[in-house]
């Protein structure tokens, strides 16, 4: 068990639960088969899904017919897991917990996966924690969205932009990645046990509303309804004139990178 700073928040995403699991992008099944072939996982395979939210990487693996336990310190994401999961027709195996405070008697697993969830961890300390829970020839996967800057992801500097002006570039993890000082994951990951690194990645494009982008905006932490108040309002007006301005018909486009970092030990 980790040491809990000051700064750790267990319950920080209770109030974007539903948001987070209607709009964030989930994960597609290519590059779930991707990172299952370069690791050599067998259908019933051990996966632990760490800090598995509403189970956006644990359903696809458990699809894949791996044996999986989704962890998460939010007992409101671990009910969206259940109800996905039930709806999805997959067991999953559902523990509270984190990085922080690890389930007991959780054994080891072939496959450790961290979906944007590794950023709010003591990354060297769950680093160091997780070389026991993971198999000699298993390995780490971190999943990951980026947005290249192309003219169809606009949009995107419109929302950030707004939500800066309602505290975002003033929030720890926002001002962590954005420091000179900051670590990489892979730098961290080049430093521990975990050091044989590679990335794989699939490219998506969907189309999205106004709606779609709100959702989005409210399934982050640094702008969710709790983290708002009674700004939240305010804030999604600013948000729909901008976007307005941007396209009049409320139609738009997402290009997103889905990426996992693969680690082995060397």
């Amino acid at each position: 068990m980790n040491a809990t700073p000051s700064t750790y928040e267990p319950r920080r995403f209770r109030a974007n639960v539903p948001f987070y699991a209607r709009y964030r992008l989930g994960y597609p099944d290519s590059l779930i088969g991707r990172v299952s072939k370069a690791i050599g996982l067998e259908p019933g395979a051990r996966v632990m899904d760490l800090g598995c939210g509403p189970g956006l990487l644990a359903i696809p693996f458990a699809r894949a017919g791996m044996k999986v336990t989704a962890v998460d310190p939010e007992p409101e994401m671990l009910a969206a897991a259940r109800s996905a999961a039930e709806g999805a027709g997959v067991p999953l195996e559902i523990r509270e917990g984190s990085s922080f405070a690890m389930p007991r008697d959780m054994g080891i697993f072939k496959l450790v996966t961290m979906g944007r969830s590794f950023h709010w961890m003591d990354r060297a300390a769950t680093l160091k924690m997780l070389e026991g829970c993971v198999t000699a020839d298993g390995a780490l996967a971190l999943f990951h969205d980026t947005h290249p800057r192309t003219v169809e992801n606009k949009w995107r500097q419109c929302l950030h932009e707004i939500s800066n002006d309602y505290g975002r570039a003033h929030s720890a993890h926002v001002r962590e990645s954005e420091s000179p000082e900051y670590r990489t994951h892979e730098a961290m990951l080049l430093d521990s046990v975990f050091c044989a690194v590679e990335r794989v990645g699939v490219f998506i494009r969907r189309p999205l509303t106004a709606d779609d982008i709100v959702g989005l905006a409210f399934s982050l932490s640094s702008s969710s309804p709790e983290k708002l108040g009674e700004r939240a309002s305010s804030f999604e007006q600013e948000l729909r004139r901008g976007l307005a301005y941007l396209s009049p018909d409320g139609r738009f486009v997402e290009i997103a990178e889905l990426t996992a970092i693969i680690a082995r030990r060397s």
